[in-house]
């Protein structure tokens, strides 16, 4: 009988049969034994001596132990640098991390290498995809695959305005990631720290804005300043995070409060009803006076200068008459003289008595028929 001719032995050491039924303890696998008894397995440490001299014997002659081991140390070296390969799609960033630490990032698309694990490691990011992250509100898919309903968080949603207002606002920021490895190591649990600046930044906005703005016309305004600011903190942590929109969604005033807020919505708008009674009332005043002062002004103005012609003129009257006293001397004073008496005699009534012929008569007088001048006295002593 030749080589080939020799009878298979499987590794346990137990010739192969036609049927294949004997199993690696000796015995056949439907529980019987060739002795027809319940034999108890060998010793372990026979049997794997046992496999491995019917494992030498069913390899070929020419292969020794030394280059077997050789083969199959070979074989799984193979397959443990091929683990090394991987594949960057579009949009992706691969960060490689060498024993933990950053080693490299491929920032094109293809086939890249690493050195197998726990050499080296790569993370993939996609950082062409826009990210969405809710701030006061969760969103749950309906039923049936209908509109995803909204649920408040108010832990979230409510916030202080700067007139001590309650506001309850839902917030939206849209992100991506611009830097893979600053993304990677230099933040922890990311979304969640993006979340928390965002909480801090609305805040910070609402906390310095009063109410009535907030709610109507400056949204836009709020998250312009909310993403400005979540953009500048996130810079500061080198997140490699790139705000891409911020949305306030709904701005509205918490029920709790709502009843006292309108009581201070009416009482501002009477307050806004009286400063516009009284700016109407200024503008109609106040042209008026100012009309009045410019009148009284030039009738002053006026006045002066009609008491200073005046005053100028009596002066070059008195100048005139002191020159021409000074020419004639007794003209000029039975002049002023003759002029007096005719302004102070000039509206009285006058009985002149005199001359040669009038001595020794008495005239007679009409007393009480002659009409007394204005202002003289009467007989009773009153005045006219």
């Amino acid at each position: 009988m030749g080589q080939d001719d020799k009878p298979k032995k499987n590794p346990w050491g137990a010739p192969g049969n036609d049927d294949g039924q004997r199993g690696p303890w000796g015995h056949n696998r439907g529980g019987g034994s060739s002795n027809g008894g319940g034999q108890q397995p060998p010793d372990l440490e026979e049997l794997l001596r046992r496999a491995q001299q019917n494992f030498r014997d069913v390899m070929p002659g020419d292969m020794g132990t030394g280059k077997t081991t050789a083969l199959i140390i070979f074989a799984v070296l193979a397959l443990w640098l091929a683990s090394g390969f991987y594949i960057v799609t579009p949009g992706e960033h691969a960060v490689v991390q060498r024993f933990g630490a950053w080693s490299r990032t491929q920032t094109t698309e293809g086939l890249g290498y690493r050195l197998p694990a726990p050499i080296e490691k790569v993370t993939k990011v996609n950082v062409n995809a826009i990210r969405r992250m809710n701030v006061g509100f969760m969103e749950r898919e309906a039923r049936g695959g209908g509109v995803s309903q909204k649920q408040d968080i108010p832990e979230e949603s409510l916030m202080l305005t700067a007139d001590r207002n309650i506001v309850d606002l839902f917030l939206v920021i849209q992100w991506n990631i611009k830097s893979a490895e600053q993304f990677v190591f230099e933040i922890e649990d990311q979304e969640n720290t993006i979340k928390k600046v965002a909480e801090s930044a609305i805040r910070e906005v609402v906390g310095q804005t009063d109410m009535f703005p907030i709610i109507t016309s400056e949204r836009s305004a709020v998250a312009d300043r909310t993403k400005e600011i979540i953009q500048q903190n996130l810079d500061e942590y080198h997140s490699g995070v790139n705000i891409t929109q911020v949305l306030v969604e709904k701005a509205e005033v918490h029920p709790d409060v709502q009843n006292a807020f309108q009581d201070v919505q009416s009482a501002k708008q009477d307050a806004e009803d009286v400063q516009n009674r009284a700016k109407q009332y200024r503008n109609d005043i106040t042209p008026k006076a100012r009309g009045q002062a410019i009148k009284m002004m030039q009738e002053a103005q006026a006045y002066k200068q009609s008491q200073v012609a005046k005053a100028q003129g009596d002066a070059e009257r008195f100048n005139a008459v002191y020159e021409a006293y000074l020419s004639g001397k007794d003209v000029t004073k039975e002049r002023i003289f003759i002029e007096t008496m005719e302004s102070v005699l000039g509206n009285a009534q006058k009985i002149i008595l005199g001359g040669e012929k009038s001595q020794g008569v008495v005239p007679y007088l009409p007393l009480n028929e002659l009409k007394p001048a204005s202002g003289a006295p009467t007989a009773k002593g009153e005045l006219q």
